[in-house]
């Protein structure tokens, strides 16, 4: 049955004979929320990633996690949509089909870099596999990581693994970055790699945000210094603000936790870093997520 949005009846019969959507499976509604920009291919404005560096990314994120959803029974699968100039991406599963959708018109956005689109990859891999707390449903929670959790497993672990065999030191040194980063990021790991993935993440986590930002139309330049300071009462299972995601990104990038301790899929405080554990930097910001134990 087409998951195509056709009415409460169709969705709910959907969602009753598989498994439901993540994020809008027309690309309208998912890593961000329901936009109209369109940027198609050859458009002068355009900046972002070519379709080679397109490829790329998704070549490298897919090599990683492929294998690693197979031997959790089931096939990931990465659609390339680069000639839809659609500024989304969506993740969803049918049985034991994994689906996450690339769309050629969020790559090209001026705010993209490799290192942000490949958050974008992770972040709907983190959809499927990023761990608890899970996206609300009619029955309790679903099987789709909530937005932030997405965000933060993308930095925190995603990333990470894809970036753990580059030459991230040659990388970062091309890079401009805040001093406010090195030094969070010096003041949270000891090995030089470890640095300077976390340096990469932080700023791949920027180039996603203010892509947010973009989109919001927002005058308000996003800064690491500057943390959302908004505390939610309940964690907020949806799209957060732009600045409360890049806090997400950044934290993700500084949480000491190994990338190759696995999060669960029930448990919020297994493979993460938390206030619970005297962790100060690294955590999940309040600005959308209520710790259970803090």
């Amino acid at each position: 049955m087409s998951k195509v949005r056709n009415g409460f009846l169709a969705l709910a019969l959907t969602m009753l004979t598989t498994n439901a959507i993540s994020c809008d499976i027309d690309g309208i509604t998912g890593i961000v929320e329901e936009n109209s920009m369109y940027i198609p291919v050859g458009a002068k404005s355009a900046g972002g990633l070519t379709e080679d560096q397109f490829n790329r990314v998704i070549d490298k994120v897919e090599k990683v996690y492929k294998p690693i959803i197979k031997e959790m029974g089931a096939n990931l699968v990465i659609e390339r949509k680069w000639d839809d100039g659609t500024v989304n991406a969506y993740a969803r599963q049918s049985g034991s089909t994994w689906h996450v959708a690339m769309f050629g018109g969020l790559a090209r956005h001026e705010t993209i870099t490799e290192d942000g689109f490949a958050t974008v990859v992770c972040h709907e891999i983190g959809h499927h596999i990023g761990g608890a707390p899970k996206k609300s449903s009619w029955w309790g929670s679903s099987w789709a990581s909530n937005e932030g959790q997405a965000d933060y497993f993308g930095t925190s672990k995603c990333l990470r693994k894809m970036m753990e065999n580059e030459d991230n030191a040659t990388i970062v040194a091309n890079m401009d970055i805040p001093a406010h980063v090195t030094k969070k990021c010096n003041a949270n790991f000891t090995n030089a790699e470890d640095i300077t993935m976390c340096q990469r993440g932080s700023m791949a986590g920027l180039s996603l945000a203010n892509l947010f930002r973009s989109l919001r139309n927002l005058s308000q330049e996003l800064k690491f210094t500057t943390p959302d300071s908004n505390v939610v009462s309940s964690t907020n299972h949806n799209h957060p603000a732009p600045q409360c995601r890049l806090d997400t990104y950044f934290q993700g990038a500084l949480c000491d936790v190994d990338h190759n301790t696995d999060v669960d899929q029930d448990d919020a405080l297994i493979g993460t870093c938390n206030r619970v554990d005297n962790y100060v930097d690294g955590v999940r910001p309040k600005c959308w997520y209520k710790p259970s134990n803090s």
